[in-house]
């Protein structure tokens, strides 16, 4: 198994530099990373950083809070897949969950794929505000809708990744869409764990100190 081609090497703090952007940028090349994930302000400077690399961009929608409108969250997404973001990772309504208002949920998820032109869309659920039932439910949401990937968490909620969420939701999906694990991803131990599991993918900040461990 080659890890590094697992791994969204991510930065999403609000306060991120040019600088770390490029360090993000210049990591995700040498060691292999499947893609770097970063706020959409960075889009453009991240492809110049990565001009010439196989290694994708990321971005997000709706983020962290998933409150926006469905509108909203397909603009976004249809800004940032022009400006040459080849994934979307959104957030969907957390209170439509909770409250069971699960078309719309759907319709949501539904609203962003459409405006992402094809690219890969990964639907952020929030796992440590579900209960197993509304996680189902969620991922039936993100299937129905077209999505290609969902995922657990955004790293701002009260929880991240857990092993056995990660099994739940991919005895959910059929073999096609993919589980992205993340959230509190730290060490080698842990990110192994997420992948026997289920994960197809892992965002995290410590990428570089994942790959360079040795079990």
């Amino acid at each position: 198994m080659n890890l590094a081609s697992l791994i969204d090497h991510t930065l999403l703090k609000p306060d991120a530099t040019i600088h770390q952007i490029e360090k993000l940028c210049q990591e995700a090349r040498e060691y292999g990373f499947y893609a770097v994930c970063l706020n959409p302000y960075w889009l453009s400077t991240a492809r110049k950083f990565l001009e010439g690399s196989p290694v994708k961009i990321c971005t997000v929608a709706g983020f962290p809070l998933g409150a926006n409108l469905p509108q909203s969250k397909a603009h976004e997404a249809r800004i940032a897949t022009d400006a040459g973001a080849d994934e979307i990772d959104m957030v969907i309504n957390l209170a439509a969950a909770l409250e069971a208002h699960w078309n719309f949920v759907e319709h949501e998820i539904h609203e962003v794929v459409s405006a992402s032109h094809g690219k890969t869309v990964k639907v952020i659920i929030e796992t440590s505000l579900l209960n197993d039932d509304q996680i189902r439910q969620a991922c039936q949401c993100a299937v129905r809708a077209g999505a290609q990937f969902v995922k657990t968490s955004t790293g701002f909620s009260s929880g991240g990744a857990t092993v056995a969420n990660v099994k739940l939701i991919r005895s959910c999906l059929p073999d096609n869409v993919g589980v992205k694990a993340s959230g509190g991803i730290r060490n080698l131990k842990d990110a192994l764990e997420l992948i026997e599991a289920g994960a197809n993918r892992l965002g995290t900040s410590a990428g570089v100190s994942l790959v360079t461990s040795k079990a």
